[in-house]
């Protein structure tokens, strides 16, 4: 499996407030650059839109502890969703036919593996930034 090597490193933070406050300044700066939904352009899906408001939606529903796991890769998800130009591994939800969920794999400046999710709706060509999580996590999951 290929993986994209982001430039950036895991925001730290000793608690759950410092690691959002680091999180949100970066979310903000994207967001400063739009006038109504903030978007990061991508280069797999040839410079298309891939929208971020959808990740704090799905984020508010993860606990707590789990939340801050998540926004440390924050900035590599971003860095990936940018650059990267390798294919994802695509899964294809049963629960709605038009819906596709593209993972995008990377590694952070240190080295460590995390995966980016996308929602794309095939009707409309949609497409939005669901969640980050490391890799590690998806390996425990599928050994339960």
């Amino acid at each position: 499996m290929n993986y994209y090597h982001s430039k950036y490193d895991v925001l730290h933070g000793t608690s759950y407030s410092e690691v959002m406050h680091l999180a949100r300044k970066e979310y903000a700066t994207v967001k400063k650059l739009t006038k109504r939904q903030p978007y990061v352009r991508s280069s797999y899906f040839a410079k298309d839109k891939v929208f971020l408001a959808l990740f704090w939606e799905h984020l508010a529903q993860k606990h707590r502890a789990d939340r801050k796991y998540r926004l440390q890769y924050y900035n590599c998800a971003l860095d990936l969703l940018r650059h990267s130009t390798l294919t994802p591994a695509t899964l294809f939800s049963e629960a709605d036919k038009n819906t596709m969920l593209p993972r995008f794999y990377g590694r952070t400046k240190q080295g460590l593996a995390f995966c980016v999710q996308v929602k794309q709706d095939k009707r409309t060509g949609r497409k939005d930034f669901i969640s980050v999580f490391p890799e590690a996590d998806r390996r425990k999951l599928r050994n339960k």
